[in-house]
């Protein structure tokens, strides 16, 4: 039950991290939006492994299927199957694991819960799953761009570990985030951010960090209050990444040093419309989008998985040692900024269409 996320636009993903390979069922897309396996895949190729030496060297091209729902380069309004088969998974990397548990990792907590668990890899728990989310974010980011002419969506790596970046959410591109294998807009941070993950994989350790979204020209209204709010929602989506630790929106926790005369974004008018003078609120007010930028920031620990010996117990509750296998991201900052994107993209695009019933709703009832 816990695979299929959103109400209007739902995405349901399958598939382990060495299986057969990952999946996404894609329900509710509206028809006649434009989509071919080529966008697909270029989000794909953003989050794949193997990108540069900060990232595990796993080879996976992770080519894409579009096996239903799109003719002629158009969804058709019935479901959209997407599938990536897994070609370089080497199960035997993780014999050790068998009947040990991995610090840090969902070994305990699946075996705890299921009473087996696919110690193939991380099997659900892996970071490879997302691969869906990621292909049903291509599919809600266009989507999304046929709702709303000025949409765009940015995310970025603003920190890892102590290095941060100093960037401009309101004029940052997607090109300046694509200019290194960092994703960081920052030049001078991302060079010291590149040299401190490199000494990082070289000691055998791993590192977190930060990593920023915004969300421009979306309209006034979205958000279902109380309990599915803009910005729940979004918590919601970030925090069901692999690693993501914390999330908060527009001032966040910064918020709690400040007074309310500083935090209220006041109301002015602007070229005839009603915008705020500052947007401490991240773009959401009462759970509602307020019509400004929406922004927010994800916070990802370092990977569980290292090249140092690590305590640990057996699945017969023995005391041991563990020493990793395989090949992992000494960072997941640089891969996770398309997840983020394709995470924030499918809240947008289901409470975008659950708004769009909303006011089908009520012109209805007027006429």
């Amino acid at each position: 039950m816990g695979n299929t996320f959103g109400q209007l636009f739902r995405v349901t993903t399958f598939g382990e991290s060495h299986g057969g390979g990952i999946g996404v069922v894609i329900d509710g897309c509206p028809p006649r939006i434009e989509i071919s396996e080529a966008e697909i895949q270029r989000e794909l190729d953003r989050r794949r492994p193997g990108q540069s030496k900060l990232t595990t060297q796993r080879k996976e091209e992770d080519r894409c299927e579009l096996l239903s729902g799109v003719f002629e380069g158009k969804t058709l309004g019935t479901p959209i199957a997407i599938l990536v088969r897994n070609k370089d998974a080497r199960p035997e990397d993780y014999s050790e694991i068998a009947r040990k548990f991995r610090p840090s990792h969902a070994d305990y907590t699946y075996e705890a819960k299921y009473g087996i668990r696919n110690w193939h890899g991380g099997g659900r728990a892996s970071a490879r799953e997302t691969i869906g989310r990621v292909a049903a974010g291509a599919i809600a980011k266009k989507t999304l761009s046929a709702l709303y002419a000025d949409f765009e969506l940015v995310a970025y790596v603003t920190q890892i570990h102590e290095v941060t970046a100093k960037i401009d959410r309101s004029t940052v591109t997607m090109n300046d985030v694509e200019k290194n294998v960092v994703r960081c807009p920052d030049a001078a941070a991302a060079k010291k951010m590149i040299s401190l993950v490199e000494q990082i994989r070289d000691a055998g350790d791993s590192v977190g960090g930060v990593i920023e979204c915004v969300a421009r020209g979306i309209p006034a209204g979205l958000g279902e209050p109380v309990f599915d709010k803009l910005e729940a929602d979004l918590a919601k989506a970030m925090l069901s990444i692999p690693a993501a630790k914390g999330f908060e929106i527009g001032s966040g926790f910064a918020a709690t040093q400040m007074r309310g005369s500083q935090h209220n974004d006041a109301f002015e008018t602007r070229a005839g419309r009603i915008r705020t003078t500052t947007n401490n609120s991240g773009g959401v007010q009462g759970g509602i989008s307020n019509g400004e930028d929406i922004y927010f920031h994800v916070a990802f620990k370092p990977p569980a998985t290292i090249a140092l010996e690590q305590k640990t117990v057996t699945t017969s509750n023995e005391e041991t040692e563990l020493v990793a296998r395989g090949r992992h991201d000494p960072c997941v900052l640089p891969r996770a900024v398309p997840i983020v994107e394709a995470m924030a993209a499918l809240v947008l695009c289901d409470h975008a269409l659950r708004q769009r019933a909303i006011a089908w709703s009520v012109e209805a009832l007027n006429r």
